[in-house]
């Protein structure tokens, strides 16, 4: 009975929320330093993932750990490297999916896409240039795309990283924390002009956001 009270609830197959950032790689032909990109997959879960990294065109990368498990609010960090930056491949679009599961299971829980494109130069690209790009990108990621597994190649550089509080969830709480000291909507004597002045409804998302994020800063 014991047993049956900590089991984890069955999740669907495929309904997994999957964070993953950035969900876009861009490489640059004359940039050295741009040949290595890092996705970092975040596991906010009270349960291990396991994941595995495919590609629509594996030959043309490198990927550090392309399977690989991220422990209970904690994330890791992928290290995807171009290896072949000749001109033929500039503004092609690449796909890589990160597919979770739980350690236990087969099942892919969850997936996350990623495009990936090789460009000249950062400096050379003009504006109707990008908006194509951008364009074909968005084209890309609706299309369906046919997946192959990575070959692997560990490093060692695969690790979990303790959940921390981000810059992003400290910024977050500091806009929280201003949007509850600002004057409610109605208050007369106030020098804070009356566009600055907040509803009670989202004074209280405020607070809620703010005590989300507490309780995330306090568990790390």
């Amino acid at each position: 009975m014991q047993h049956q009270q900590h089991r984890q609830p069955e999740l669907a197959e495929g309904n997994l929320p999957v964070f993953v950032f950035p969900t876009e790689l861009v490489f640059y032909a004359d940039e050295q330093s741009s040949h290595k990109q890092v996705l970092t997959l975040y596991n906010p879960y009270e349960f291990a993932l396991k994941f595995k990294v495919l590609c629509t065109a594996p030959n043309k990368y490198t990927v550090v750990d392309s399977t690989g498990a991220v422990k209970p609010q904690c994330c890791v960090d992928i290290v995807i490297r171009h290896r072949d930056v000749r001109p033929c491949h500039y503004g092609v679009y690449d796909k890589f999916r990160l597919q979770v599961s739980e350690q236990s299971q087969r099942k892919a829980l969850g997936r996350k896409e990623v495009t990936a494109t090789l460009r000249p130069s950062a400096s050379q690209e003009p504006p109707s240039l990008r908006a194509q790009d951008e364009e074909r990108r968005i084209k890309e990621q609706f299309a369906d795309s046919e997946f192959f597994e990575q070959t692997a190649f560990q490093t060692g550089e695969n690790r979990p990283v303790a959940g921390g509080p981000s810059l992003l969830t400290v910024l977050l709480g500091l806009v929280c924390m201003i949007a509850l000291m600002l004057p409610t909507l109605g208050e007369q004597e106030s020098t804070v002009p009356v566009y600055l002045h907040l509803s009670v409804n989202k004074k209280l998302v405020a607070a809620y956001v703010l005590g989300l994020l507490t309780m995330v800063i306090l568990r790390t």
